[in-house]
């Protein structure tokens, strides 16, 4: 355990949200999520590869953050690490959408070994998702 293997896994993650209509046209018509299996209370979306489940709920999501790099980071928050390039047309393409960052895309930790291209926003039901890049994928658990 903890070790890095040579084959990534997809990783499954169910959250949270209060309209599944309005969840399906983010995440499949904004972020171009491929749909799944559903039914009239979950949707299951391919988010770059990994299974996202939106479960229809009205559980509400708390206001938590934590400071990271001078930005107050929303606690829970999930994400996905993109390539470089992908990371940068999906941010003109968020910005062209006119979406509502809680952090607008920025490059964090510059000139240090976790220099990263970040950038957050929330779903329609307030989850806060973080989209990042490195420009060298090796330093995604680099320590020094």
């Amino acid at each position: 355990m903890g070790k890095i293997l040579n084959k990534l896994s997809p990783f499954h993650l169910a959250i949270p949200v209060n309209d599944l209509v309005q969840a399906k046209n983010f995440y499949q018509g904004l972020l171009g999520a491929e749909i799944g299996r559903s039914d009239s209370s979950w949707i299951d979306f391919n988010f770059f590869g990994h299974q996202l489940v939106c479960h229809l709920s009205d559980a509400k999501n708390t206001e938590i953050t934590n400071p990271v790099d001078n930005h107050e980071v929303p606690v829970p928050h999930f994400g996905i690490v993109l390539d470089w390039d992908i990371f940068h047309k999906l941010a003109d393409k968020l910005k062209h959408h006119q979406v509502k960052f809680i952090i607008e895309p920025t490059i964090r930790f510059k000139g240090k070994v976790g220099e990263q291209a970040t950038l957050f926003l929330c779903d329609p039901a307030g989850n806060a998702i973080e989209f990042k890049s490195f420009k060298d994928p090796a330093n995604l658990f680099r320590k020094d």
